[in-house]
């Protein structure tokens, strides 16, 4: 009896061993998760990193859900790839130097962010599915009409975005004070209370900033810099991932869901 007890305790041992064994490696694999020939970094999702708020693109609605353009874009990959898609709220800086997808952070990023020869040499991007241009947003009843109006002037930017890049180009030239804020939201905030006269983002997010309040602000210049948004993965490292991104944007282009979803967050499209 003792040796079919001490057996049977041995076979016991060596069978947890075994199932500790092979949860270790299941999660050592992590990150190799495969969806459709696709490496995701958790098993059924796909996570996508952003910087909220930045509306119509991506921010939170009433009930805290993320929601917006980049959004439902991205909703379109996961279900192709039989998944839900993940969100993650992170800094701007962290996405557009591509660290967060190099720590495994996300499998993709969608911030409404341009594509830039810089960004391009730490990320690899997708076709381009958005053409931006740069704005200026002024409180209504302001005499600015364009950049020479605000010499001696204080024009918010924020942080790490192609806005902040096309304000630094005449920022001597045109004898602008500028002054930088980490998100969207406070840049907005210090338009509204005279911290700056004007401000400079992406045009879509200063419509929908008109939108949510009528009659307080207006755009007093547009800058068409030929800009265009791109969705984008780690570099040179997930080509199948970048593969299923573009083929679901060609495929909604084709079959009229992008034009859909541009009327529903954006408003109607340019005619090509």
């Amino acid at each position: 009896m003792r040796f079919h007890s001490a057996a049977r305790k041995a076979g016991l041992v060596a069978a947890i061993a075994a199932l500790s064994l092979s949860a270790g490696c299941a999660k050592k694999d992590e990150g190799q998760v495969q969806a459709n020939g696709v490496k995701l970094v958790q098993a059924g999702k796909l996570t996508v990193c952003t910087h909220l708020p930045y509306p119509p693109f991506q921010s939170k609605d009433a009930s805290g859900k993320v929601v917006g353009f980049d959004v439902d874009l991205m909703d379109l990959v996961a279900k192709d790839l039989g998944v839900e898609q993940t969100i993650v709220d992170t800094p701007f800086e962290g996405i557009k130097s591509g660290q967060d997808l190099n720590t495994g952070k996300c499998d993709a990023a969608a911030a409404g962010m341009t594509i830039t020869g810089e960004r391009q040499k730490v990320m690899n991007f997708s076709d381009p599915y958005f053409d931006a241009t740069q704005a200026m947003l002024v409180k209504t009843g302001k005499p600015y009409k364009s950049l020479d109006d605000l010499k001696g002037k204080k024009l918010g930017v924020q942080a790490a975005t192609t806005g902040r890049d096309y304000a630094r180009k005449f920022e001597k030239e045109k004898g602008l004070q500028l002054v930088e804020f980490e998100d969207l939201a406070a840049l907005q905030q210090a338009v509204s209370n005279g911290q700056v006269e004007a401000a400079i983002n992406d045009l879509p997010v200063w419509t929908e900033y008109l939108k949510e309040n009528p009659g307080g602000f207006a755009v007093a210049a547009e800058f068409d810099t030929g800009e265009q948004y791109g969705f984008s993965v780690k570099k040179d490292t997930n080509p199948e991932l970048l593969k299923k991104i573009n083929e679901a944007l060609t495929k909604a282009k084709q079959d009229g869901t992008y034009d859909t979803i541009y009327e529903k967050w954006i408003g109607k499209r340019p005619s090509a």
